[in-house]
């Protein structure tokens, strides 16, 4: 009987069980959970599963302050009676500006706070989120570009080049990344460096171009949710909802290759498949939050973070990733309304400010 060390293939055995086996063989201390229905088998954190009930609590909460507060106050009780169609002095302010732009914050920061998780998880960095791979500097150079070749005259239709430029600069900084394989040290730096490019463009253009023109440019840039509403949250939450499928897909892939490549690997799992895939759908929701309300930037980056501190799994949770940038980019919106009343912050702004702190702290954990 061979009594040597164990190799890679019983180190994979043994991941493979902890993930796919029977309930019985987790640790009551993992908090793993399995649920079984028709030949369906499901895994679920228990503390995972508390934590993403508080935070829908907590965005409720959040939204409904949101509702209330302003320039003029408007009592909860009243709230109801005016979504349901209701008249009184607060209603149009309530209906036609605050809920839209409530509805507008709360998608903004899901798809933010899923695309985080996705990207970090993909390059095993915290530091790559979509601010840092050039999707908000790309939608950002292709609006200008838009703009100065006169390809577009309206500004209803900046989303859109927004989101087709977020895509190709992630396309570009995957495409000089890639050597036969994704290391995410490589992966971040050539984000900084097509960011840096595009923001040269951005800045040209803006010392060149007709006053009107930059002031469009400027107001979109600051990633404010001030004057948009439906016109905005509707084809973002069309997003959301056609991407369902790939999120659930997203969620269950992420389990595989939170044990790292070489072991997923191990295991029978396309590793290089599931980064691109992962990748893709992350940028698209990245590149669709920013063509909706401008780039909002550090929420995609410390919500993951801070998802994985209130659930303790070494896995980034796709779930709660999400809920934690709906209530962060909701709280930081309803901030900036109140902070300079009746002046207003924009959100972009805000999140900026407080994010930053927390980029240079993460970057000085990481180096020690």
């Amino acid at each position: 009987m061979s009594t040597g060390t164990p190799t890679r293939a019983d180190d994979a055995r043994t991941a493979h069980a902890r993930t796919s086996g029977p309930q019985s063989s987790y640790p009551r201390s993992a908090g793993l959970h399995v649920l079984r229905a028709r030949g369906n088998s499901l895994l679920w954190h228990r503390r995972s599963a508390v934590v993403a009930a508080g935070l829908c609590l907590l965005l409720a909460v959040v939204m409904v302050l949101a509702a209330c507060a302003g320039q003029g106050w408007v009592s909860p009780a009243d709230v109801p009676h005016i979504l349901r169609g209701g008249q009184g002095p607060d209603a149009l302010v309530v209906r036609e500006l605050r809920v839209p732009r409530i509805v507008l914050g709360a998608l903004v920061g899901l798809a933010l706070g899923a695309a985080g998780a996705l990207v970090q998880s993909v390059t095993r960095n915290p530091l790559a989120s979509p601010d840092v791979i050039g999707v908000g500097h790309g939608a950002a150079a292709a609006t200008v570009l838009a703009l100065a070749t006169g390809v577009i005259s309206s500004p209803g239709a900046l989303p859109v080049v927004s989101v087709v430029g977020g895509i190709a600069a992630a396309a570009l900084v995957w495409a000089v990344a890639w050597r036969g394989g994704m290391k995410s040290s490589r992966f971040v730096l050539t984000g900084v460096g097509v960011g840096v490019a595009l923001s040269a463009v951005v800045q040209l253009y803006l010392t060149d171009s007709e006053l009107e023109q930059a002031e469009i440019v400027k107001l979109w840039l600051t990633g404010s949710l001030n004057g948009r509403g439906w016109d905005q949250a509707g084809p973002l939450g069309l997003v959301l909802l056609l991407g369902l499928p790939a999120l659930v897909w997203a969620s269950r892939a992420l389990r595989p290759l939170g044990l790292g490549p070489d072991t997923a690997a191990a295991l029978g799992f396309r590793v290089r498949r599931a980064q691109l895939g992962l990748t893709v759908v992350g940028v698209v929701l990245a590149a669709s939050a920013t063509g909706a309300a401008g780039p909002v930037g550090f929420v995609a980056l410390t919500a993951p973070q801070l998802a994985r501190l209130l659930t303790r799994t070494p896995q980034l949770p796709l779930v709660c990733s999400a809920l934690t940038g709906a209530v962060t980019l909701t709280a930081a919106d309803l901030a900036a309304r109140l902070i300079l009343v009746p002046l207003e912050v924009p959100v972009g702004a805000l999140t900026a400010l407080v994010g930053a702190p927390y980029l240079l702290w993460l970057l000085g954990r990481s180096h020690r």
